[in-house]
């Protein structure tokens, strides 16, 4: 691995832990990188799904204090996540790597869109949220949408054990029209979620396919993203989206292109 390769997968880690802390789309930078420099999609899935573990820990604690009192959402969520992390990933690791190779393009382009499709989800979660920082924030959900709560988080967690990419926009997505609460606490769970789900599947990465992640790599993107997340959950909020945006799509696309040729 050259210097430059070591710099440039460095500093992927740390855009992807300060947008995931944020935003929730930072694989579209992490993967995209790893797969550039040659790495076979399915390893570059495993290296950056146990780097990001690193970025996810400082974001969620970035965001602690937004977690207040969603205990009873959260304790519906968190294993509904955990059960989805561990099916997403026993198909990363069964299903046949031609099969992930046909899949991921879909997938990347699906996760580009909803990048880009950002602002409009966060304007109509925004129209559900609470004004006034004294109310319940909906804690306390009837059976009905605890069911589509729980529902929804487990198939995103399905998605994320397989592919991380987006998960956290479409974590957002989903609880924005299902629960009625402030937004950034909403995301101070989607990063709690999201680092259950990238756990989960680094674990089993780990365990059953040891020798197919970059060690090396993965270490890189950890580094990095533990300083991203610190950086995006103190600052993130400054950032333009517009910007974030940009630089994810981009490199989105050179990835998606890569994946292709």
């Amino acid at each position: 691995m050259s210097i430059w390769e070591v710099l440039a997968i460095l500093f992927a880690g740390v855009g992807a832990g300060a947008i995931n802390a944020v935003v929730g789309s930072g694989t579209l930078i992490t993967f995209p990188t790893l797969v550039a420099f040659g790495f076979p999609p399915v390893a570059a899935t495993m290296t950056n799904a146990v780097g990001l573990v690193a970025g996810g820990v400082s974001g969620t604690w970035g965001y602690r204090r937004e977690l207040a009192g969603q205990w009873p959402r959260l304790k519906w969520q968190i294993p509904a996540s955990l059960v989805g992390a561990i099916i997403g990933s026993w198909l990363l690791l069964h299903l046949p790597e031609k099969a992930f190779e046909t899949i991921v393009p879909v997938l990347l382009v699906l996760a580009l869109i909803l990048v880009v499709m950002q602002t409009r989800i966060q304007r109509w979660t925004a129209k559900r949220m609470v004004a006034d920082p004294d109310d319940l924030h909906d804690a306390f959900l009837g059976p009905k949408r605890t069911g589509l709560l729980t529902g929804s988080t487990f198939l995103v967690g399905i998605y994320g054990g397989y592919f991380t990419a987006a998960q956290g926009i479409l974590l957002m997505g989903a609880m924005g029209v299902i629960v009625n609460d402030k937004i950034q606490r909403l995301n101070a769970a989607k990063n709690l979620l999201s680092l259950l789900v990238n756990v989960v599947a680094a674990l089993a990465y780990t365990i059953v396919a040891f020798d197919r992640i970059n060690w090396v790599a993965a270490g890189l993107i950890a580094l990095g993203s533990l300083l991203g997340g610190v950086v995006g959950a103190k600052y993130g909020r400054k950032l333009s989206p517009t910007a974030l945006r940009a630089v994810i799509v981009i490199v989105g696309i050179i990835g998606l292109w890569r994946l292709l040729a």
